[in-house]
């Protein structure tokens, strides 16, 4: 029941919602598709498909960890927010 409420929560919808917009966008900037993406995750050791990636991205509610993960392998270095 906490899991629900938490992922109901207006706050919590609000900044998945920023963080997906956050990593499409520079996904998009430095013309990253997610079959791209999957291929530089698989090189650090995590195993994506591209369907996964696509739900996953969608969805919103990712770790931070894969937040940084995909930033990190396709080359941000700087962000704005």
């Amino acid at each position: 029941m906490q899991e629900t409420s938490r992922k109901l929560n207006p706050v919590n919808i609000e900044y998945e919602e920023r963080a997906k917009n956050l990593l499409k966008s520079e996904l998009k900037r430095r013309g990253v598709t997610y079959a791209q993406l999957a291929e530089l995750l698989a090189s650090i050791g995590i195993h994506e498909t591209e369907r996964n990636l696509n739900n996953k991205i969608s969805r919103g509610g990712f770790s931070a960890a894969f937040l940084l993960q995909c930033l990190s392998v396709s080359g941000v270095q700087d962000l704005r927010l």
